[in-house]
């Protein structure tokens, strides 16, 4: 433990570069529980974490990575003990704090969720932030009204990324049987069937946003991009119905008018997962390791530290598909 690999993001020259690097503890920010990290996940942000004007990293040097799941090896709160197992998803991690790409991570003591029964370390990451997204999205459209029993229509969008891919398959999963996956590429779309999509949308066909509300097409959106795709749904939403935001890889612009909200009475559903009070975190992982469970299903790809430069290319490009996670020896 006197040291050990850990992607550093680094700033020079007005220049954001990342790699491997031999830290040690002192490299970690402060916190009463020391984790030895067995796996950690790969998320949009992360992307964003490297890249420079990324929006997610404001202090260098700094380690990324917004999840981890791992073992505590010391602990100064007598609530945790030595060898348990704990995830550890948001708040400020791969933030301003030390985050989960490195072999050890520390964190405060209310950061920590303990590992629910019969889930395991790697189960945890395959759902990682994207999964525990994925999941606030489908309780708020269900506080909303989207019950399985009225079979209503549901679009997911960006269907075969991290959350979407996961909103997929616990949508199927839990009984709905009426959910367009919103693809862009032909590739995508074998990939949005196997996850539990009974019909599949370009979005090309969607249409451009000239009208301030056209046909009904949909009861319920699940949208994880933002932008002018969300722009472009919100006229087409169906009356009482809902959608839940909770990306930006599309843009940050909503370009609306008043008719949907007023006319239709439908609702924005804004979803943050970064900070979900800790004490309501609990029930929610709970859910995901038990009735929601979808790991032997999701597609995953499992890779090194080492590896990690593939993957974040792969996400900026738009080229990833589903779930990737680290593995640490």
């Amino acid at each position: 433990m006197n040291t050990f690999k850990a992607i550093v993001v680094t700033e020079n020259n007005d220049q954001v570069s990342y790699g491997i690097e031999i830290v040690n503890l002192n490299s970690l920010s402060d916190g009463e529980i020391l984790i030895k990290v067995s796996y950690s996940s790969i998320n949009f942000k992360d992307m964003l974490a490297v890249q420079k004007n990324g929006g997610v990293i404001r202090d260098y040097p700094m380690i990324p990575g917004i999840d981890l799941s791992g073992t505590i090896v010391h602990t100064t709160d007598s609530r945790y003990h030595v060898g348990q197992e704990v995830i550890v998803t948001g708040f400020a991690v791969g933030m301003s704090h030390t985050g989960g790409f490195a072999e050890y991570a520390r964190v405060p003591v209310d950061w920590i969720v303990p590992m629910p029964e019969n889930f395991s370390l790697k189960e945890a990451m395959i759902f990682g932030t994207a999964g525990f997204t994925a999941a606030l999205s489908i309780m708020a459209l269900e506080k909303n009204g989207m019950d399985i029993n009225k079979n209503p229509r549901i679009l997911v969008t960006g269907a075969t990324g991290g959350v979407g891919s996961i909103a997929l398959q616990i949508l199927s999963k839990i009984g709905y049987k009426n959910i367009a996956a919103l693809i862009r590429k032909e590739h995508q779309l074998e990939v949005a069937r196997s996850l539990g999509a009974t019909d599949v949308v370009y979005v090309e066909a969607l249409g451009e946003q000239n009208k301030p509300l056209i046909k009904q097409k949909y009861d319920f959106v699940l949208d994880t991009v933002g932008g002018d795709i969300a722009s472009v749904l919100i006229p087409q939403i169906s009356y009482g119905g809902s959608m839940s935001m909770c990306g930006n890889a599309g843009g940050i612009k909503l370009t609306s008018t008043v008719l949907p909200f007023i006319l239709r009475g439908i609702n924005l559903l804004g979803i943050d997962s970064v900070n979900v009070p800790i004490e309501n975190r609990g029930s929610i992982w709970g859910k995901l390791a038990n009735e929601w469970n979808i790991c032997q299903s999701t597609l995953v790809r499992e890779i090194t530290l080492e590896e990690l430069s593939q993957t974040i290319e792969a996400i900026k490009h738009g080229n990833h598909l589903g779930r990737t996670i680290i593995k640490y020896s």
